[in-house]
């Protein structure tokens, strides 16, 4: 079992609010999905990589779960 670290989970919390903060940038559906499927990306990325995974499996997760809410929370 593999255990993560304190500053792996605290910067994966940090990235993930920040990411959720951000996401509402943009007025119309395309707008915010691109901007959210951006900072999805880059924070699923970041995530991937401090945590030991794949970084480039978690940009892929992080963008498509990002351009999805961005899209979703659309006024």
């Amino acid at each position: 079992m593999r255990v993560l670290s304190l500053r792996a989970v605290i910067l994966s919390l940090a990235l993930g609010s920040s990411a959720l903060s951000l996401s509402a940038c943009g007025h119309s559906p395309l707008t915010r999905a691109l901007t959210g499927g951006a900072i999805g990306a880059g924070a699923g990325a970041a995530v991937g990589g401090v945590t030991g995974g794949n970084p480039g499996t978690g940009a892929l997760i992080g963008g498509g779960i990002g351009a999805a809410g961005g899209a979703l929370t659309a006024h």
